[in-house]
């Protein structure tokens, strides 16, 4: 007979930074949105210790155009959440994710023609 396998330590088990319930429903009414609109078609989630990154593709197999993170450690100085471009860049930055979220509005204004 072989060992049986232990269960993960079950104090590590929530150190993970995650968006809960309200934040998640926001980001995901923000990309069905995007996805009408042809901006978007493809996202991924990470929850690692210090941060929770939503991220945006416009592919599924290229660099994300746009991450959504939370860090909880930023929460007293400039605000734990911040929207994140291609290239490194922080583009808004905040205490309140539905206001950072508002960096993609005029993204979502076209012209009709």
């Amino acid at each position: 007979m072989t060992t049986p396998t232990p269960f993960p330590n079950t104090k590590n088990a929530y150190d993970k930074v995650a968006f809960d319930r309200h934040e998640l429903g926001a980001i995901l009414g923000l990309y069905g949105q995007m996805v009408a609109a042809g901006e978007w078609r493809d996202y991924g989630m990470s929850f690692l210790k210090d941060v929770a990154v939503f991220s945006v593709f416009r592919r599924t197999a290229e660099h994300p155009m746009y991450r959504i993170e939370k860090r909880p450690k930023l929460r007293g100085r400039q605000g734990m959440y911040s929207v994140i471009g291609m290239d490194g860049q922080i583009l808004k930055r905040g205490h309140e994710l539905r206001n950072v979220l508002r960096v993609f509005d005029r993204k979502l204004i076209r012209s009709v023609d």
